[in-house]
């Protein structure tokens, strides 16, 4: 008699699928008195520190495609928010993740996205603390990051003084080149593994008047920082600091500084401090073991100018805007 063949296993269930999904996240860390698994987990706010918090979605067809792995969608989902986390001065603590997808999505591939939020959660000693699944029309990611900052030494957008120094950590425009057709592996992985600048800007609390993290655009974000400051900056194109890999990338292109000065996704920090502090900001940076590079400078008045190597002001690139346009993937 012919062996008839197995029944197709069903999907997961909800809770089936919160389990796998969550056998891979680190669920234990400081101050959390009761994790995932009750209706709100239970956590201890650290003395003498302000609570930091901030929340970002990642969405299939707007921050990532087919290209990305599931383990980029995880990492970078975590890591994006991080990196708020990282221009206020903080040090993070705990994320609650929020995943909707579309009937159908095969069980592996969620499961590679908890491997990427957990490897990307591990590397910066952050605990999952709770979430939420749902269905939706296409795969995404909503992640909750918590952090603390000393009482009074958050770093905020609205410090900086005319005659401040303007610093940027790392390079610009590697994430934007990444997406480009045939990018080296560099540029890649800046695009789908942001290295949020946890490590800096703790060091820079205390020493920086302000300070903002790029994801949109090094002038468009530089000019939120502006406009909550109420001062202006100049920006010296020839100063922003780029990677070997972009410049063979971008030697083609008409503009070859446009995307460092507006692509965005770089996850950069960019921080105004007096003159007199740029040796310590110099020190701190060693110590964190990321590049500090000055850029420009504050002054009186409103929004953003950028210098050429010429010293010709030259036309500020537009940034990315959620509402206006999809990130070209």
């Amino acid at each position: 008699m012919p062996r008839r063949a197995a029944a197709p296993r069903p999907p997961p269930g909800e809770f089936e699928l919160i389990e796998r999904f969550t056998r891979a996240l680190p669920l234990a860390g400081a101050g959390v008195r009761l994790g995932p698994g009750d209706d709100t987990a239970l956590l201890a706010p650290p003395p003498g520190e302000d609570l930091a918090a901030t929340v970002d979605a990642v969405v299939e067809g707007v921050h990532f495609d087919a290209r990305f792995t599931p383990e980029d969608v995880g990492w970078k989902a975590l890591a994006v928010n991080l990196s708020d986390l990282a221009s206020m001065g903080a040090r993070p603590l705990w994320a609650l993740v929020a995943l909707a997808f579309p009937r159908g999505t095969p069980p592996e591939r969620l499961e590679g996205v908890a491997r990427g939020l957990g490897a990307c959660a591990r590397a910066h000693r952050i605990a999952v603390v709770g979430g939420n699944v749902s269905r939706a029309s296409e795969l995404s990611v909503t992640v909750t990051a918590v952090g603390a900052v000393r009482r009074g030494r958050a770093l905020l957008r609205s410090g900086a003084r005319p005659g401040d120094l303007l610093v940027a950590s790392g390079t610009f425009g590697d994430a934007a080149l990444g997406l480009a057709p045939g990018a080296s592996a560099a540029l890649v992985r800046r695009q789908r593994r942001p290295a949020p600048r946890l490590a800096l800007g703790r060091a820079l609390a205390g020493v920086a008047r302000a300070a903002i993290d790029v994801s949109d655009g090094l002038v468009q974000d530089l000019g939120h920082l502006c406009d909550e400051s109420g001062v202006a900056a100049v920006l010296e194109a020839a100063a922003v600091p780029t990677s070997a890999a972009y410049r063979r990338a971008a030697r083609s292109l008409p503009d070859p500084l446009g995307p460092a000065l507006g692509g965005g996704e770089d996850y950069e920090l960019v921080a105004a401090l007096p003159p007199a502090r740029l040796a310590r900001a110099l020190r701190a940076a060693a110590r964190a073991r990321v590049p500090l590079a000055v850029i420009g400078r504050v002054e009186r008045g409103s929004g953003v100018r950028i210098l050429g190597a010429d010293g010709a002001e030259r036309p500020a690139p537009s940034g990315h805007d959620h509402l206006r346009a999809p990130r070209p993937l």
